[in-house]
């Protein structure tokens, strides 16, 4: 990895939770210089503008929480331990440096609706992505014999992406964690009345 491709990554890597946590417009140029401890010119030098730095920081983030729930998937686990994953992830959530400025799906969400068509873009894009994998989830468990086979699969994965989401919106503008808490705890139950066999 050469000079150019570090710096880019390092850039990345500092903004992320900035965005994440003041949001596209809330983040200013001398946040961006703040937290790197570079010069408008060096993020610049590597960026086009705010809003690359912004799609790059999202895909950052997003990553990094795809990969909290992939920790604690583990290749011999059944069907209904994977979706738990998701869940157990945003269950701790509050005490996790990363995930207690909020889920990235969520805040940039939010903010980018109609404002930043290429963030929306990015945030569709995750949400489908996320949808797919909940899919593959209940079809493996489907074949497994550990999913009933009438579940409409597709709703289950809205009502799961919904229901998550939701209750992380509501804590966070409200301060109270027992909104998503108790959406958790809802969803854990239809995993148990809507899937288990």
């Amino acid at each position: 990895m050469g000079k150019a491709e570090r710096t880019r990554e390092y850039i990345i890597e500092k903004t992320a939770p900035v965005f994440n946590r003041k949001g596209y417009a809330g983040t200013s140029m001398s946040d961006l210089t703040e937290c790197t401890g570079l010069t408008k010119g060096a993020i610049y030098g590597n960026f086009e503008n705010k809003e690359e730095v912004a799609l790059a920081a999202f895909d950052y983030n997003f990553d990094k929480m795809i990969a909290q729930v992939r920790r604690l998937q583990t290749p011999g686990q059944t069907a209904l331990g994977k979706l738990r994953a998701f869940i157990a992830v945003y269950r701790y959530s509050p005490a996790d440096p990363f995930l207690s400025i909020g889920c990235p799906i969520a805040n940039t969400g939010l903010e980018a609706d109609d404002t930043q068509p290429a963030l929306k873009q990015k945030v569709t894009g995750a949400i489908n992505k996320w949808h797919r994998s909940i899919s593959a989830i209940i079809h493996q468990g489907i074949r497994a014999g550990e999913i009933r086979e009438d579940v409409d699969v597709a709703e289950f994965a809205s009502l799961m992406i919904a229901i998550i989401e939701g209750g992380i919106t509501v804590s966070k503008i409200s301060g109270d964690y027992s909104y998503l808490n108790r959406s958790l705890d809802h969803m854990e139950q239809l995993i148990e009345i809507k899937l288990r066999k």
